[in-house]
């Protein structure tokens, strides 16, 4: 089913943020990686998307290998389950993780993603666990941790404090916590997340680090220099090509 490419693609640069912290640059695409990318049995909508997503820079910051346990926050329509499930392959196994009102409500996503593979299984959040079975390697969020501080309609905020506890107890000790999302302005902290749909990246080192992680890690690979951050993601001006924030932290 996969198909590897000899060549390994060449990675963005990567900037190591944070005080202390040196800057690495040409990260290469590992071949594992790169035949998940390139593998033809991918959905053609989702290999549409990947000029925008660039899913095999993305991967390889995140250090995504053969065999990891992986928890995804709130896979969507499983873009980013298919790739991480072929890479981590039989070995490993992909969570999918589910707030219990999107559980409750959207029950065919659930069953779509577990479809997916195997090594793929969906399990619905708890207030303060993520209820997966073992010690994961990796937690995976792109595009939704705004989306931790948006409570259903006539219901409370979820509380991102105790939700980024959770993803700490759940990770084994230098597990790595995956955050990728759409960056509002500098300042903004979290007012745009039910607007917008947007996070100040500083919210979320902030917000992240109280947690007791550390972030080793910040890259550019998807920062869009033209986006002015003053537009819901969904607008036609602007959807597919906002300005991201891509944070790697680290468990001690």
């Amino acid at each position: 089913m996969r198909k590897l490419i000899l060549a390994a693609a060449s990675g963005a640069a990567i900037l190591l943020a944070g005080a202390g912290l040196a800057t690495a640059a040409g990260a290469n695409v590992p071949a594992y990686v790169a035949a998940a990318v390139a593998d033809t049995s991918r959905p053609d909508a989702d290999r549409m998307r990947d000029p925008e997503r660039k899913p095999a820079e993305v991967l390889a910051f995140a250090g995504v290998r053969p065999g990891m346990k992986v928890g995804e926050l709130i896979p969507g329509g499983g873009y980013y389950t298919r790739l991480l499930s072929d890479i981590v392959g039989p070995g490993g196994h992909v969570y999918g993780l589910w707030p219990e009102g999107l559980a409750k409500a959207r029950p065919q996503m659930l069953d779509a993603n577990a479809k997916i593979a195997a090594n793929v299984s969906e399990v619905t959040l708890g207030e303060t666990s993520l209820n997966t079975p073992v010690k994961l390697d990796m937690v995976w969020t792109t595009e939704n941790y705004h989306d931790l501080h948006n409570g259903p309609p006539d219901a409370p905020a979820p509380d991102i404090s105790k939700f980024n506890h959770a993803v700490y107890e759940a990770l084994k000790p230098g597990g790595i916590y995956l955050i990728e999302d759409h960056a509002d302005a500098p300042g903004t902290g979290t007012k745009d997340t039910g607007t917008l749909h947007r996070i100040d990246p500083a919210a979320v080192k902030s917000e992240v680090e109280a947690a007791g992680f550390r972030l080793v890690a910040s890259s550019d690979i998807l920062h869009n220099p033209d986006d002015p951050h003053t537009a819901r993601v969904f607008d036609p001006s602007i959807r597919g090509h906002t300005d991201k924030l891509l944070f790697k932290f680290r468990k001690p």
